[in-house]
């Protein structure tokens, strides 16, 4: 179903999506959380570093949040909302998608806006070694992607104890959010991507010699080059194509079946109208859609202050609405 906006409107300073996006990004600083970090071994001979809020008392309740693209646990909207939940009764889980903890990991394929495989195995963990009885899921632009892509594939298949999800910003349709990187006034992101991602190809490279062709770096001019030559051999794809299909999420999100609430700003400066998906939730009993005015790209802070963002506010009511 479509929601009205609740979101109040950034801070009139804020003017613009860029400056909704930028400045809560670079300037917000969480204090007071401090994660215990654990390390899980993957199927494939992998790892994964979780970063964990746990009150001093067991509690049946854990929310789990997934980054975006080149972030970690470490963002400050992932900070915020273990901390927020944390407040509010929950575990909390930040995990670190493949390569993204401070340390490379060990395997030939990294991470990407479709990985649902180390989702499940952060999911799978938490409820074993917690004894959860309720699970909810929070993501935030990629992350947001990787969550709604695994709640809608898993379908009635999802375990039992996650009730719900959450997902601010997410690029439902990867082919077009990488479009809209090659847009000259969004240059500052695309370069600084990129930038990120070119260090951890040559670091691939130099772990598994002869598995890529550095060269090709140079024939990079749109995303959709990178995704083509580095992206989707990476992550095991045939080609750009084949991974943008399978890693959009509004391609599988029409099977969740869970209370699901995504949100997006209208001015968000790196997606686009193909990336909210309208008609899928129109109609839908589970996806509860929310386009907000403003907010800019994960930003979404709110007028008067406040050590919360507006997301993270919006996350903890909609589950504690759901969930009961």
């Amino acid at each position: 179903m479509l929601l009205t906006s609740t979101y109040p409107g950034a801070p009139f300073w804020q003017r613009g999506g860029h400056l909704q996006s930028i400045v809560p990004g670079v300037f917000r600083k969480v204090t007071g959380v401090h994660y215990q970090r654990e390390r899980i071994e993957t199927p494939d001979g992998d790892f994964l570093d979780l970063d964990w809020l746990r009150g001093p008392e067991p509690r049946r309740r854990l929310m789990i949040v997934t980054h975006g693209l080149e972030a970690s646990s470490d963002a400050q909207y992932c900070r915020g909302t273990a901390k927020i939940f944390f407040e509010h009764g929950w575990d909390a889980l930040a995990w670190n998608c493949r390569s993204c903890s401070g340390e490379m990991n060990r395997q030939f394929r990294m991470y990407h806006h479709g990985d649902t495989e180390d989702i499940g195995a952060v999911v799978d963990h938490a409820i074993a070694a917690g004894g959860y009885e309720q699970v909810v899921l929070v993501g935030y632009s990629m992350g947001g992607n990787i969550t709604l892509k695994y709640v809608g594939t898993r379908g009635d298949q999802l375990p039992p104890q996650v009730r719900a999800a959450v997902a601010f910003s997410a690029p439902c349709d990867i082919r077009a959010g990488a479009d809209v990187l090659d847009r000259w006034d969004n240059w500052i992101y695309k370069k600084r991507f990129l930038a990120y991602l070119e260090k951890k190809v040559r670091h691939k490279a130099r772990q598994f010699p002869g598995r890529l062709e550095l060269a090709k770096l140079k024939k990079v001019r749109r995303w959709y080059d990178f995704d083509e030559h580095f992206s989707a051999p990476i992550c095991g794809f045939a080609s750009a194509d084949e991974f943008h299909a399978q890693a959009s999420a509004k391609n599988f999100i029409a099977g969740t079946r869970v209370p699901t609430l995504i949100v997006s700003a209208l001015n968000d400066p790196i997606l686009t109208p193909e990336c909210f998906p309208v008609d899928i939730a129109n109609d839908h009993p589970f996806l509860h859609l929310e386009l907000t005015s403003g907010g800019g790209h994960c930003g979404f802070a709110g007028r008067g202050g406040g050590e919360y963002s507006w997301a993270e506010r919006r996350a903890v009511g909609f589950v504690g609405l759901v969930t009961g």
